[in-house]
């Protein structure tokens, strides 16, 4: 049947900025389709409420609270999944974001901070991972970018720039790691997390946002969830250097900061 092609069944996982939002979220799906998972962020607690939901689905978990822009600890990280579940198959590189800022109050640090999080990470996780997963079968990587490294808009350069970087270093890898590990991303939209919560409780903004959109409403975490479940599993065997835009149909940026010409 072509559901089993979605399965994950034996396989391992490694999931970052897993406390909450898309990283929770993801966490939960490749449990439900068959898989153990290590989850990585700074909260102990919301970790361990994540950890919990895996665990009723029958799957093992491994909390690991962390700061992940200390990319030693993002290392000893995919070592502590391998300990743990004795193998790796699959690496989500989900933890990033910069705050908006003006072009003037971007300075050249702030932009490096912005790579650092954004793509480092994503780097030395994927970099310590990568001899587990040669170790068994190959794997699959994904990682998290946004449509804002497609599309201008005021106030996000550093976190554009970042995530435009993430985008050609997913392409880049892919050819670099094929044929036994696969390596693609999604270009996210506007996703209801705990980034936007501000925004969507003022009814105004929120219904601006969903005018602006093609299909009408926000994202749900779930909608990136179901991409990497696809990305990850033998559905998705066929995929390598891509970037996936779930993102509601967007063109351009759906969220207007208003910042005023200099």
């Amino acid at each position: 049947m072509i559901l089993d092609k979605f399965r994950l069944d034996g396989r391992a996982a490694v999931v970052t900025g897993a406390g909450r939002g898309i990283g929770a979220a993801t966490a939960l799906a490749l449990a439900e389709a068959g898989a153990d998972v290590a989850i990585a962020a700074r909260t102990q607690s919301q970790l361990d409420a994540v950890a919990e939901q895996i665990r009723a689905t029958g799957r093992r978990a491994l909390a690991v609270a962390c700061d992940l822009s200390d990319l030693d600890a993002v290392t000893a990280l995919a070592d502590a999944a391998a300990t743990e579940f004795g193998r790796i198959d699959i690496v989500v590189n989900n933890v990033g974001g910069t705050m908006p800022n003006t072009f003037l109050t971007t300075s050249p640090e702030f932009l490096e901070e912005a790579f650092r999080f954004n793509v480092s990470t994503a780097h030395a996780l994927t970099r310590a991972a990568v001899p587990h997963m040669l170790a068994g079968e190959g794997g699959s990587v994904v990682n998290i970018s946004s449509m804002m490294g497609r599309a201008p808009g005021r106030g996000f350069l550093a976190y554009g720039t970042a995530k435009a970087a993430l985008a050609h270093w997913t392409r880049l890898a892919a050819a670099d790691l094929s044929p036994r590990i696969r390596v693609n991303g999604i270009a996210v939209g506007s996703v209801l997390t705990s980034a936007l919560e501000v925004v969507a409780q003022n009814p105004e903004v929120k219904a601006k946002m969903e005018a602006d959109t093609p299909l009408h409403r926000l994202g749900d975490p779930t909608d990136i969830a179901a991409g990497i479940v696809y990305l990850c599993s033998p559905a998705g065997s066929y995929l390598t250097g891509k970037i996936l835009e779930i993102d509601g149909g967007i063109a351009a940026p759906n969220l207007e900061l208003g910042l005023p010409d200099l």
